[in-house]
């Protein structure tokens, strides 16, 4: 994808055509990435609630990289996000980066540095490129990282014991049920792209971006729309944004603020509620930001 695209806001959304119409199973790949991206999303939320309920927080340095992994794999989807140069990659690239402006004393000089300039314009595609060709590489080293200290630390369970009699290989028992799954996401995944390629797509979005005319509804990815349903509810542009960035700093304090001598959830119906209602709040909220305001 990168050897076709073209980081510039004149030729950027043209080079996405010419990959999906032109370019030798071009349509595949592109589609592959985008939905890809959003089945990865799928993963790694499911993978959150799994920590939360059998309290892998309690390793800490795990949890804590593994939070670290998750803002990373944000900010790299959010630049790819405004790469295709449409209508709802331009003006969400504006709202969200416009947040910085927020910051007390320096944030409009922030706001510039990170555009390249004076508004969201060449330099800022193309760093934004740049960033979204190189992060996935930190990715990997971090992932490396996340995985030497989960097999350092060990890893969580059900019942939330850590004895050793209770342990079992890796293979066959847990390796047979991971690679069904991964079957599973991956024939999910080309159903999608075979049947209904721009489920995860914005209307909006196959049009090329244009300053001059304002999206009646902005909103980013399906996937950050929780942060972005956090962000519109609260009416002060500066307590917004704290909120939207405390919305996902909160995981880091949970191994600090659990106080009972269980580490799961299995066997704390009081716990277990609470965490059903921060799933429905999860999905409430997504499905709130999906709609415009009135």
């Amino acid at each position: 994808l990168a050897i076709h695209y073209t980081a510039n806001i004149n030729l950027a959304f043209t080079s996405i055509i010419h990959i999906t119409r032109d370019v030798p199973c071009g349509w595949m790949m592109q589609n592959l990435h985008a939905i890809g991206a959003s089945m990865f999303f799928i993963c790694i939320y499911i993978h959150i609630a799994r920590g939360l309920y059998y309290g892998s927080y309690l390793n800490k340095n795990v949890w804590m990289s593994g939070t670290t992994l998750l803002i990373m794999l944000m900010a790299t989807a959010f630049f790819g996000y405004v790469l295709p140069w449409g209508q709802m990659s331009f003006w969400a690239a504006t709202v969200i980066t416009n947040l910085l402006t927020a910051v007390p004393y320096i944030g409009t000089e922030l706001t510039t540095w990170l555009w390249g300039g004076f508004s969201i314009n060449d330099p800022t595609l193309t760093r934004f490129f740049a960033l979204h060709f190189i992060l996935p590489f930190t990715i990997i080293s971090m992932s490396s990282i996340h995985i030497m200290l989960l097999h350092t630390e060990g890893s969580s369970n059900p019942l939330g014991t850590n004895s050793d009699i209770d342990k079992i290989p890796f293979h066959p028992y847990h390796s047979h049920k991971d690679i069904l799954m991964l079957t599973v996401m991956i024939t999910t995944l080309f159903i999608i792209m075979s049947f209904t390629p721009d489920m995860f797509n914005d209307p909006e979005n196959f049009s090329k971006a244009n300053p001059l005319v304002t999206p009646q509804h902005i909103k980013p990815e399906w996937y950050f729309l929780f942060a972005y349903g956090i962000l519109r509810s609260i009416p002060n542009k500066l307590g917004g944004t704290v909120a939207l960035v405390l919305s996902v700093m909160i995981l880091l304090t949970m191994p600090f603020t659990h106080t009972s001598h269980l580490r799961s959830m299995m066997f704390r119906p009081l716990m277990q509620l609470m965490f059903w209602t921060l799933v429905a709040t999860f999905i409430t909220i997504t499905w709130a930001a999906t709609k415009p305001v009135e």
